[in-house]
């Protein structure tokens, strides 16, 4: 667990490369009607560019010099903010401006629970788009945390959840850092990390707050990890191990059959 915070809430933003979405990612964060978070960017491939972006949004970035891969680089992220509250921004997405101040004020009035995460829509082609047969799917996934906190800390309503799929977008969640595992991402995958982390933080004690107001949108590209990681087939592999940990082994098979083609809402 981490000592006491400096401030209440973080971005920690990854970045990785030369987005051209960088910028946009940051001004969302500017934007934001809370403006009291600490925001920063966190990197293992610092560059010129990198630093000019910074130095326009007068953000520091701290640089990952250690090992190295997306589990890593969040953890690394992650431990380097100051504040309770923390969210793992990535550099391609933006944030409504109530984002930070929705988390807040929803962790805030449950001290106990582990995060808070909102609903999301998707930018493609630099259009928003917040309704699609994906999105909606999702939605329908995480029905069982549409109640109340007391509720939503309920082991068997976060595994149901979980159960047939990743819900939960990353980005659009914020850790309550005194009550998670230091550091709170599991390793050893490339694209399920998320969907393994929250798999574990299910078993823990704490509420899962699900704000179904789309409050982040995160973009569809074809340069993205999560489109290489479908055109690899990995993720294929990693949906499997993950359903496993729900269900048995052949009703494991069978779901992920049905679930390989919900990856065909990432093509553009």
């Amino acid at each position: 667990m981490m000592a006491m915070a400096d401030v209440k809430h973080a971005f920690a933003v990854c970045a990785y490369g030369k987005s051209p979405y960088l910028p946009e990612c940051l001004a969302s964060l500017a934007a934001q009607t809370y403006g009291d978070s600490e925001v920063f960017i966190a990197t293992s491939t610092p560059s010129d560019w990198l630093y000019d972006i910074a130095k326009s949004f007068a953000l520091p970035v701290y640089v990952n010099t250690g090992a190295s891969g997306i589990g890593q680089d969040w953890n690394f992220a992650y431990r380097h903010a100051h504040a309770r509250y923390v969210t793992i921004a990535h550099q391609d997405d933006t944030y409504e401006p109530t984002y930070a101040e929705a988390a807040v004020a929803a962790l805030d009035a449950t001290p106990d629970a582990l995060i808070y995460f909102s609903d999301y829509g998707e930018l493609r082609a630099g259009e928003r788009v917040d309704d699609n047969r994906l999105l909606r799917v999702k939605r329908t996934l995480l029905r069982p945390l549409r109640c109340a906190p007391r509720a939503a800390a309920a082991r068997w309503r976060k595994r149901a959840a979980l159960r047939f799929g990743s819900a939960i977008c990353c980005p659009a969640v914020t850790f309550n850092v005194e009550r998670c595992p230091m550091p709170p991402f599991v390793v050893g995958m490339k694209s399920n990390l998320d969907w393994a982390t929250w798999e574990s933080l299910s078993r823990l004690s704490g509420a899962f707050l699900y704000d179904p107001a789309v409050r982040m949108h995160h973009r569809i590209h074809e340069d993205s990890a999560t489109s290489e990681l479908i055109a690899s087939h990995q993720r294929d592999a990693e949906d499997l191990a993950m359903l496993e940990r729900f269900w048995p082994r052949p009703v494991a098979g069978l779901i992920e059959r049905f679930y390989a083609k919900g990856t065909e809402s990432n093509d553009l």
